[in-house]
């Protein structure tokens, strides 16, 4: 799959599938070439974080489908919020500074990243887009990633928490076809609830049992970014994340997101290869 797709190279990575000057790349399989990358991700993951940590930044991973709501989500969020939490934004996206000039039509700061063919962010990425975000002015980081059910899940970013949003417009049953992206969220939005009455067929009830099936005690709130429905819940949520990251920062300690293994399996062409989730410190 994403193996021979290509999308564990990014213009954040590229530089290092070039060997140092005078060495010849000896020996690289492209198992070992994969398997590299990954490792040069979580360390450039680390570094993100204590980027982020040294300033109290919470940073949140939106991961979604393409068209979910995610931009929309964090319209609402701004406007709800009225200026009680200082914002900025990442946003991951094929092409386009759509998503981008929607933030900061808000007067919020955004940076773009175009990933070109890529169908996700990166650590690597990641920690470019930061070059342009004072995090001096920040309380949460929204990163919204590329539209994709797969890999998002699958890389560590440097950030602190996932949330995962599954509008009504796709079907209840997404959390049991794509269990890597929802196992690995610690929030489900179910999203665009003000079109529930026109896709009756959408159970929300069923969507959250899907989630259950999957052994993860993470919420599922419900909300429309345009009637407002359900976002004070999610507001509250917002709240108590950001509480329990101060906590952890009083206490020397960090959040960690959940990095799922049979995603990273996907980008490795090794299946011999196991890789350990990284461990949670709240």
């Amino acid at each position: 799959m994403c193996d021979t797709c290509g999308c564990n190279i990014t213009d954040g990575n590229r530089h290092l599938l070039t060997p140092p000057k005078g060495k010849a790349s000896i020996g690289q399989t492209p198992e070992k070439i994969l398997n590299n990358l990954l490792l040069h991700n979580d360390r450039q993951a680390e570094l993100n974080r204590a980027r982020l940590d040294k300033q109290g930044v919470l940073t949140i991973n939106l991961m979604s489908s393409p068209g979910s709501g995610k931009t929309a989500l964090l319209e609402a969020t701004i406007r709800k919020l009225d200026g009680a939490l200082r914002i900025g934004v990442i946003e991951g996206d094929l092409e386009t500074e759509n998503d981008a000039d929607r933030i900061r039509a808000l007067g919020i700061p955004a940076h773009q990243i175009t990933t070109g063919t890529a169908c996700h962010l990166d650590a690597h990425l990641v920690g470019k887009g930061l070059d342009h975000l004072n995090l001096d002015e920040l309380d949460v980081l929204f990163i919204e990633n590329v539209g994709n059910l797969v890999c998002p899940a699958s890389f560590d970013l440097g950030h602190h928490r996932n949330v995962a949003l599954l509008s009504v417009t796709e079907g209840d049953d997404k959390p049991a076809k794509y269990p890597v992206m929802f196992r690995a969220a610690d929030l489900m939005l179910i999203s665009k609830t003000d079109l529930l009455s026109y896709i009756p067929e959408f159970s929300p009830q069923r969507a959250e049992g899907c989630l259950r099936n999957l052994a993860t005690k993470a919420p599922a709130l419900r909300l429309s970014s345009k009637t407002g429905e359900g976002l004070d819940a999610w507001i509250s949520w917002l709240h108590g994340e950001l509480e329990s990251y101060h906590q952890a920062r009083q206490q020397q300690q960090t959040l960690t997101p959940k990095v799922q293994a049979e995603g990273r399996m996907l980008h490795s062409t090794q299946p011999e290869i196991r890789f350990v989730p990284v461990k949670r410190t709240a």
